[in-house]
């Protein structure tokens, strides 16, 4: 059955309060405290090991804190739930059946929840530039193909919680102009949208705020869309005044 897309907005609120993990004596995530809303798109900046995929699993329950805790809707991860109820995720790379097409990878994972019917995979499909009628198997996709179709799987659902890890990786220039329509569509029905992203044009481009991270520290958040915004500091490079 597909999933009717009401005109009332969702509300979701995720909180970190003191998040704190180490993996062995190695200290991931520094004392995060942090309150992200519905309604807006929020992008990690850092460099690589600086924490940003890290707290991405922590957001949805693929990993528990040392110390401190996640909540989402006033239902901590880990111990009143193990993983969100609507959420749609891409950390890293996707993966996906190799012998099958596709359109078959999807509706094997549209069969778990059943929100989403043919067509409505279809549509997700076509919305990221693949053809969903495309019989190759998965394992004959291109790098940026697979890179789409885990993108189509994040969005078909149109999940609560988005979250999307280097989701221009391997995209070209007509992949990253189809994904900004997608967010900008999720998060004016109320998601709550967590991305990152390396290249800084493209994070300002598809973020409301960036959330800077150093050494598993959140160190400065920074708005980039309205009055307030520092979008001369990014498109300049500029991290000094980030």
């Amino acid at each position: 059955m597909e999933k009717i897309i009401s005109d009332v907005k969702i509300k979701v609120e995720l909180v970190f309060s003191h998040y704190t993990k180490y993996i062995g004596k190695n200290l991931i995530l520094d004392d995060i405290s942090l309150t992200l809303q519905s309604g807006h798109i929020y992008g990690l900046k850092g460099r690589n090991g600086s924490g940003k995929t890290m707290l991405m699993r922590a957001a949805c329950g693929l990993i528990y804190p040392t110390s401190g805790s996640v909540c989402l809707d006033g239902k901590y991860l880990g111990k009143d739930i193990s993983f969100p109820k609507s959420a749609g995720v891409l950390i890293e790379n996707p993966a996906f059946l190799p012998n099958e097409t596709g359109l078959q990878n999807l509706m094997d994972l549209a069969s778990l929840k059943k929100e989403a019917d043919l067509e409505t995979v279809k549509q997700a499909i076509r919305e990221v530039g693949l053809d969903p009628d495309d019989r190759r198997k998965y394992r004959k996709y291109s790098l940026g193909m697979k890179q789409r179709l885990g993108i189509a799987a994040v969005f078909m659902e149109h999940p609560d919680l988005i979250i999307l890890d280097e989701p221009t990786n391997a995209l070209d220039e007509s992949g990253i102009t189809l994904l900004k329509p997608l967010l900008e569509r999720e998060r004016e029905r109320g998601a709550l949208i967590l991305l990152s992203c390396h290249d800084t044009e493209d994070l300002y481009a598809l973020a409301d705020q960036i959330i800077l991270i150093e050494s598993g520290k959140i160190v400065k958040q920074v708005q980039t869309k309205g009055e307030d915004s520092h979008a001369a500091d990014f498109q300049t490079g500029n991290e000094t005044g980030f």
